[in-house]
């Protein structure tokens, strides 16, 4: 006997028979086909609301709201260190663009690009940003870069 993925079968009783509900009394799952008599969950077209717990307090309701959330003003910035700008040449003009074209950012948020102190960088390159921290701008400039502020 040829064995193969084809031949193989289930082990026995590990595969039931679909239950087919409806199909008259003989099957017992005709009639109301295994919903009980009446209530919500007998009827078509019947489902609970997200959260509903039967008239329970649902959990969302019974837990205390605390706290502030300050999302709506929050300040958002693209972030960019100075470590970040060693992937440059050196006398490249960087700007918002070529941050994203270096994939360094996906996106610039509302608020612009911020370059912030962190991390070396050897080589002078021109940098156009919203925003410069101090020491940002004091290690772009050792570097013999220019560090240009631009607005939105």
């Amino acid at each position: 006997m040829a064995t193969g993925i084809h031949s193989f079968k289930p082990n026995p009783g590990s595969t039931h028979k679909t239950k087919r509900i409806g199909r008259g009394p003989g099957t017992g799952h005709g009639k109301t086909a295994g919903r009980g008599e009446k209530g919500m969950w007998s009827r078509s077209g019947s489902h609970a609301k997200r959260g509903f717990e039967g008239g329970q307090m649902p959990l969302h309701r019974r837990l205390p709201k605390r706290g502030f959330t300050n999302d709506p003003f929050k300040k958002e910035f693209t972030i960019i260190n100075v470590s970040d700008l060693m992937r440059f040449d050196k006398g490249s003009k960087i700007g918002p663009e070529e941050l994203i074209a270096a994939g360094l950012a996906r996106k610039i948020a509302k608020r612009g690009v911020r370059v912030l102190g962190d991390g070396l960088i050897d080589r002078a390159v021109h940098v156009s940003a919203h925003y410069f921290t101090e020491s940002a701008k004091e290690k772009i400039t050792k570097a013999g870069g220019t560090a240009e502020v631009i607005t939105l």
